[in-house]
């Protein structure tokens, strides 16, 4: 729970059986690095534990001599889980570091008698409670026997005939299918995909093979999904997934038949010819709008439209998104609305697209030297971009124009919640007014793909990912101005400013004005003075009922919503609140907006702080991958549970509130309430839940 994907301290990923044989490195994943490093990604960078140790990596498990009392005493894995069980909770002068980028400590079984001896109270789980002494004999004795694996069961029949037809579709020899295949690839190579109709949780990777289907799969092993694969032809193939589903990077996807018709429809039935296959060279690859300027802009925007809430997953779980400057560049709380689709302008569409091709260019394109002297270059092509779409804007435009999810698709309104360096999006329109709302359609969703998802390099350097979080600001803006114009011309520079208030007035004229950006009036009708409110009801009114909505019922929890001000700078950034009657446990997410002035800047995030503006959102059900804390109160005591809230005054009052109803992580009671949350979470979402990470709980 605290070991898995990119960001498990020195890198062991205890999610599958090949991350714990693997091992640990001490080199840090998440850096900032003048060169790019190489990837160590599991089930990609290297295919044996002999490979991974030419690679820096050192055991956990014994490697030498086979005895049981060799396979305790030489492994770091055992010899830490002793050590906690002789120290259970922390101890006094134990000083555990729990911040994001704390110095790892990765000893090699040669430095472990001096490691217990400097550090009695840091064993694994690291600043949580010892597992149980059953649990503990559990895996003593699988240690002993030298930590034996049986391979996987065989997948079940049904499976394997769907994996096949599957690959049949996704490898066909025209042309248009195999640029097809390639785009979807470029869009699901991070979705656990999955076949809804079929019992069971076998998850599939999507990935790139030298091999056709029917054969192993040889992975084709690039930095980015469309990178060249330096071979002739790559077959796209669903390899089966053996790491347990963590909160953090768990991305479901379903396939159906109706899935497979619906992409029949879009991409190959359509009435389009397909001459030659694009190339693999960065300034083509890195932009789809030239490397797919064949496939119809319907199809594409389709693709990504009518499962918006995973392509928007891709940006938060993706692993651009860890750390608090990738993340300070989106609000604490907005709404993600989307343009409809219009067929008839489609073809109007494409040719706007096809004219402005050389100003959609993505930093990306230089790899990792898109430095800051490269900057400018495509501010200025974002800057050309934007005057050729504001010419081409039409006036009046109304609520009709956002798509509605054709009357049944819940992705056609999301909330974003960000958690500080983490963050989370869900179906709905959650609290009363976001902080901000983006409306995006298919050039601008796209892009945010291509930056954030298939563009972005973890193991890239410094200025690679700088370019990124600057770009991201040209790209949060125009959601932003798209929004605008729906309000009346004479109220959108007011809002717009409230958002940036004591923002820099660097950057493009027509993200800072919006009578330069849109000049048409609105189509929308107000009847009031304050029209932002209004409209926020309008869209509310638009958007069916979420699962993540309150209950009626829950009147305190509604209060508890309703708060506002500096007492909620006290709470932490994303909670589990669990309510007990006699009904049994109900769970709540709590999750803490913070107010900025504005996010148009890098650095000096606190300065811009607004407390006085503080919100909550406040919702059924689970929210956050990495949950800050746990509470559980009884639903008589929920009244003085919110009160207590709502007069937070300082840190000794949480810590009181802490006291009274969290299940703080020194907590005995803690890993048996961890359980209860997981299994509440898989009967409430049985293909959502995944594993929370525990490395942002905190112990105030």
């Amino acid at each position: 729970m605290c070991h898995g994907c990119n960001d498990a301290p020195c890198q062991v990923n205890l999610a599958s059986y090949q991350g714990l044989t693997r091992g640990a490195n001490r080199d840090n994943v998440y850096a900032t690095r003048i060169a790019p490093t190489e990837p160590t990604r599991l089930f990609v960078d290297a295919e044996s534990n002999a490979q991974w140790r030419r690679k820096g990596f050192h055991a956990v498990l014994n490697e030498r001599i086979a005895s049981p009392e060799a396979e305790r005493e030489g492994g770091v894995l055992f010899r830490l889980l002793r050590l906690k069980q002789a120290h259970p909770l922390p101890m006094p002068g134990d000083k555990l570091d729990f911040s994001l980028d704390r110095a790892q400590q990765c000893p090699v079984i040669e430095e472990m008698t001096e490691f217990e001896r400097k550090h009695p109270g840091w064993g694994m789980p690291y600043g949580l409670p010892a597992l149980s002494k059953s649990e503990h004999d559990t895996l003593a004795r699988w240690i002993e026997a030298g930590a034996p694996s049986s391979p996987p069961p065989a997948l079940p029949a049904a499976h394997a005939q769907r994996v096949a037809q599957w690959e049949q579709f996704l490898n066909g020899d025209s042309l248009k299918a195999r640029l097809m295949s390639r785009y979807i690839y470029e869009h699901w190579f991070i979705a656990h995909l999955y076949f809804d109709d079929l019992p069971g949780e076998h998850y599939f990777d999507l990935v790139r093979s030298k091999t056709p289907p029917g054969r192993p799969v040889e992975i084709v092993a690039t930095r980015r999904p469309y990178d060249d694969p330096g071979v002739e032809r790559v077959y796209y193939r669903l390899r089966r997934v053996l790491e347990a589903p963590l909160a953090k990077t768990h991305m479901p996807y379903a396939l159906s038949a109706a899935r497979m018709a619906r992409m029949k429809s879009l991409f190959l039935d359509a009435a389009y010819e397909v001459s030659a296959l694009p190339s693999y060279h960065p300034t083509v690859a890195s932009n789809p709008f030239v490397a797919f300027r064949d496939l119809p802009v319907e199809a594409r925007y389709r693709l990504m439209l009518e499962e918006s809430q995973f392509t928007l997953m891709g940006f938060i779980k993706g692993p651009v998104c860890r750390g608090q400057v990738a993340l300070d560049v989106i609000n604490d709380h907005f709404w993600v609305l989307f343009e409809q689709p219009n067929p008839a302008r489609a073809e109007l569409q494409a040719q706007f697209l096809a004219r402005e091709l050389l100003n959609l260019r993505l930093p990306a394109e230089d790899e990792s030297a898109a430095g800051p002297l490269k900057w400018r270059r495509y501010a200025g092509f974002e800057e050309a971009y934007l005057q050729a779409k504001s010419k081409v804007m039409r006036a009046g435009p109304t609520l009709d124009e956002l798509w509605d999810g054709d009357g049944r698709n819940p992705n056609a309104a999301l909330t974003v919640v960000r958690h500080f360096d983490s963050a989370s999006v869900v179906q709905g329109l959650l609290g009363a007014e976001p902080q901000t709302v983006l409306v995006i359609g298919y050039p601008l969703l796209e892009r945010i793909h291509y930056l954030l998802v298939a563009g972005f390099d973890v193991y890239g350097n410094v200025a690679h990912q700088l370019a990124t979080r600057l770009y991201m600001d040209f790209l949060r803006m125009e959601g932003e101005m798209n929004f605008l114009a729906l309000l009346p011309r004479e109220s959108r520079q007011g809002v717009h400013d409230r958002w940036y208030r004591g923002a820099k007035q660097e950057g493009l004229t027509l993200l800072r004005s919006t009578a330069a950006y849109y000049p048409h009036e609105t189509g929308v009708r107000y009847v009031s003075a304050d029209p932002l409110p209004e409209l926020y009801g309008m869209l509310k009114k638009r958007v069916t009922k979420s699962r993540y909505d309150l209950p009626p019922a829950w009147r305190e929890l509604k209060r508890l919503a309703d708060l506002r001000g500096p007492a909620l700078a006290h709470l932490p950034e994303a909670s589990i609140l669990t309510v007990i009657d006699a009904r049994g446990e109900h769970h709540f997410s709590v999750i803490a907006n913070r107010a900025h002035s504005n996010v148009a800047e890098l650095f000096d995030e606190a300065e811009r702080r607004l407390p006085a503006e503080d919100s909550l959102v406040v919702a059924s059900g689970f929210i956050p991958a990495y949950p800050n804390a746990f509470f559980v109160v009884d639903a008589a005591a929920l009244p003085t549970f919110v009160d207590r809230v709502a007069s937070l005054g300082s840190e000794a009052d949480y810590a009181a509130l802490a006291a009274a109803y969290g299940v703080r992580r020194t907590d005995p009671r803690f890993w048996a309430h961890s359980d209860k949350l997981h299994l509440a979470w898989r009967s409430w979402a049985p293909k959502e839940a995944g594993l929370f990470d525990y490395n942002r709980l905190e112990n105030r």
